[in-house]
């Protein structure tokens, strides 16, 4: 058995492995990582190791708690991916980003992928059938719409995300729902319908806190698995052991 972790910019996701299936995820936040680290190896004793990613603050309480029972993989830019990197910059790429570029070509190998993340950020991730990534794009998530709007004017509210019921908000709470959520909506199918335009055949996987909450919203065909990074950390631990 193995834990994944998966350390992000407002929550920390754990989940434990055996094999391939995911048995049990835990969220929490750093605050409580201690407790609930404690409290997961105790049920699972037979954890043997962890692989992990941060794109939030570095836990140091983290490490340490995890370090006591098993030896921890930390996922970084040198790391050995299954895919090769086009990006211009790689040293500013989110290691986020390149573990869901791993899962994708670790699941879908010689196809073309996009990934989408959608989560505080919502991130955007190509990887062509070449297995090669080529970059992606970077947009702002539901909750910081939902934040913007009303941080950054006068009066508007800061609503809790609702699916609208109609495009056309009829007075100012359904303007900002339909703002909000349908144009996210319509900004990832233009991404979908660009990205296959160009690339035939295209996997899109939408993954992500808020994956199931848009999913069925969504007309293209997707794949969507809200811990989709968490088993490409579970599929990236298996590939490092086989390619050491």
């Amino acid at each position: 058995m193995i834990l994944t972790v998966d350390i992000g910019n407002t929550f920390i996701k754990v989940a434990v492995f055996e094999e391939v299936e995911l048995v049990e995820k835990f969220v929490f936040t750093t605050e409580e990582v201690e407790k609930k680290i404690l409290k997961i190896f105790k049920k699972y004793p037979n954890l043997s190791a962890a692989i992990y990613s941060s794109v939030g603050k570095k836990s140091d309480l983290l490490d340490e708690s995890i370090s006591k029972h098993v030896k921890i993989t930390k996922i970084d830019a040198g790391f050995n991916f299954p895919f090769i990197n086009k990006y211009e910059t790689p040293k500013t790429l989110g290691v986020d980003r390149m573990v869901l570029a791993s899962g994708a070509t670790l699941a879908f190998a010689n196809k073309n992928c996009l990934v989408i993340d959608a989560g505080t950020c919502v991130t955007y991730d190509f990887i062509s059938d070449q297995n090669e990534y080529l970059g992606g794009a970077i947009s702002l998530g539901i909750r910081l719409r939902y934040e913007s709007l009303h941080n950054f004017t006068a009066k508007l509210p800061l609503l809790e995300k609702k699916n609208p019921d109609h495009y056309i908000g009829k007075n100012t709470n359904e303007a900002i729902h339909s703002g909000v959520i349908i144009g996210l909506l319509n900004e990832i199918e233009g991404f979908i319908s660009k990205y296959s335009v160009n690339y035939q055949d295209l996997t899109v996987i939408l993954t992500g806190g808020d994956a199931n909450f848009l999913a069925n919203q969504l007309k293209s065909t997707i794949f969507a698995d809200e811990n989709f990074l968490l088993k490409s950390l579970q599929q990236l631990h298996s590939y490092s052991l086989q390619n050491d």
